[in-house]
């Protein structure tokens, strides 16, 4: 959990809380801790979207070079090209899961569109993109 604030940008402290003081101590830079580093600031939008998993609704598939990408550290959306399977039904606006095919949790996104259109074009190349990558929270 602490390795997942972190990754949105929040620093997190883990120190002993039974011993008096720890927050003072902690400021003063007088108590030994664990440090979780933050990366860089994430949007609002992606803190939601990172803590929204039990509110997702959909499921895709991808294949291993979409989810190679996907989790490269750059700015990358996810394309119906990377698609394998549509799991289970969404409608645009909708959070969804993205996993990969062994089934393990890739990320969350807000989907573009719905399952429908998501179907039409599993593997289709120049498509627009499932989840734009303002909207997607890499879990990995």
């Amino acid at each position: 959990m602490a390795q997942k604030v972190a990754k949105l940008g929040i620093t997190v402290h883990i120190a002993n809380g039974t011993k008096d003081h720890v927050l003072t101590s902690l400021l003063n830079n007088e108590l030994v801790h664990t440090r979780f580093v933050p990366e860089k600031s994430k949007s609002g939008k992606k803190k939601w979207i990172a803590h929204s998993e039990t509110a997702a609704t959909g499921v895709v598939k991808l294949n291993d070079g979409a989810k190679m990408v996907l989790t490269s550290g750059k700015a990358t959306s996810l394309l119906p090209v990377g698609i394998i399977e549509i799991q289970t039904d969404f409608l645009k606006g909708d959070i969804i899961k993205i996993v990969d095919e062994q089934n393990n949790l890739i990320g969350l996104g807000i989907a573009e569109y719905g399952s429908d259109k998501a179907r039409e074009r599993i593997g289709q190349k120049k498509q627009k993109a499932l989840v734009h990558y303002d909207y997607f929270y890499s879990a990995i």
